[in-house]
């Protein structure tokens, strides 16, 4: 009798699924904003959280079916969604990505009663200075698709707060910077172009400032809002650094950094530019035609917000529990390291050709080049291993170090 309640008590016990760590999911995991807060989960931040972030074949957010499979099998604690459909797609995907996709997110996190934190973005905001959380932009057919489609989804997600309950956190984010950025795009576009010295002016007004946010910084603050959702719950912050930057500034402090002879500090005007961009757009069109495929910069979408100042105020955040971490942490600090990434990068997949102190290569790299059959004999003749760092340098292969 006793060794069956035994057994009958242990098959109990195995069928309960017990769950050490919170299980958080991530939407938008591979892009700049999702990296970081993968790594930061993943590396940096305590045992008690487990973050999966599917891929989009895996789990899509656009197909409602790929969510309730997942949110049935998966069960997790809380939500967080950083996909977004790039600045310039058309009205079907920005629609469906930036705008129904969080809303079945939402919906499920409402089903589940768990925290959906929305990882959103200052176009939905205009332009003037210290922007406070509550300053947008009015709903109208005339904006982008891409701050229409955003700037929904924030007003959804207030509604689903107060009428259905839902657990969200807004975070807007302005001009987002950091490494490990696989696409050109955003700011890492506008660092390219004048590493490959493609912008021989500025395109911008003097004085023109914006807000920039550091992807290393928003991770801890994911993570501190998450235990803290009394005070954080149903609520919209900006996550800015605390100080802007004058564009100009930025774009003379890259060129500095690099010693290029370009962009001159020459002021395009703003009908100039605007001009220029009509005229670039119909001469690609033509080159189309010709078989040739060119596409114009995604960003030149907002080619009017670079002559315009956009500063989003920090001061709600300034008075939370979390606070203003790292204040000294800016664009200007993260050149070195930035630089050294991205030109690294960039220069291992042929898109530059600028020689720099900070390109660092594989000390085999050289005799790649120079004298691939030299190399190669002296690997076969295991003269070198291509495993482990030579102990001298291994130049002394290929003819012209002889």
């Amino acid at each position: 009798m006793g060794a069956c309640i035994g057994r009958l008590l242990l098959r109990n016990i195995m069928s309960i699924e017990v769950r050490e760590k919170k299980l958080g999911l991530l939407l938008g995991g591979s892009g700049l904003i999702g990296g970081a807060i993968t790594h930061y989960f993943k590396t940096l931040a305590s045992d008690d959280i487990d973050l999966r972030a599917p891929s989009s074949k895996k789990l899509s957010i656009r197909v409602p079916d790929d969510i309730k499979q997942y949110f049935r099998e998966a069960k997790p604690d809380f939500i967080i969604n950083a996909a977004i459909a790039s600045i310039d797609s058309d009205s079907v995907l920005a629609f469906e990505t930036n705008y129904v996709g969080p809303m079945h997110l939402a919906k499920a996190a409402i089903a589940l009663g768990i925290p959906y934190i929305h990882l959103s973005s200052a176009a939905v905001m205009p332009s003037g200075e210290n922007l406070t959380e509550d300053q947008v932009l009015d709903l109208r057919g005339q904006l982008s698709n891409y701050a229409k489609s955003k700037l929904m989804a924030e007003m959804s997600l207030r509604h689903l707060g107060e009428t259905e309950g839902l657990d969200y956190t807004i975070i807007r984010l302005a001009v987002v910077y950091g490494k490990h950025d696989h696409k050109i795009q955003g700011f890492q576009r506008l660092f390219f172009s004048v590493v490959d010295q493609a912008i021989p002016v500025l395109l911008t007004r003097p004085g023109v400032c914006h807000s920039y946010s550091n992807t290393k910084k928003l991770p801890p603050f994911i993570s501190h809002i998450l235990s803290r959702r009394e005070e954080f719950g149903r609520q919209t912050y900006n996550f800015v650094d605390p100080d802007p930057v004058e564009l100009a500034q930025v774009i003379l402090a890259i060129k500095k950094h690099l010693r290029l002879g370009t962009p001159k500090e020459i002021y395009v005007p703003y009908r100039l530019a605007k001009t220029g961009k009509v005229w670039l757009r119909w001469i690609m069109r033509r080159l189309s035609r010709l078989g040739i495929v060119a596409r114009m910069p995604a960003e030149l979408i907002f080619l009017e917000n670079f002559y315009r100042t956009q500063t989003l105020s920090c001061e709600k955040l300034r008075r939370s529990s979390y606070g203003i971490v790292q204040p000294e942490w800016t664009v200007f600090t993260e050149f070195p390291a930035m630089i050294e990434y991205y030109l690294t990068r960039w220069k291992h997949l042929n898109l530059i050709t600028l020689d720099t102190e900070f390109y660092e290569t594989n000390p085999w790299v050289q005799d790649f080049i120079d004298a691939p059959d030299r190399l190669l004999t002296a690997v076969h003749n295991r003269r070198c291993d291509l495993l482990t760092d030579p102990e001298e340098p291994v130049q002394r292969l290929h003819p012209a170090s002889k």
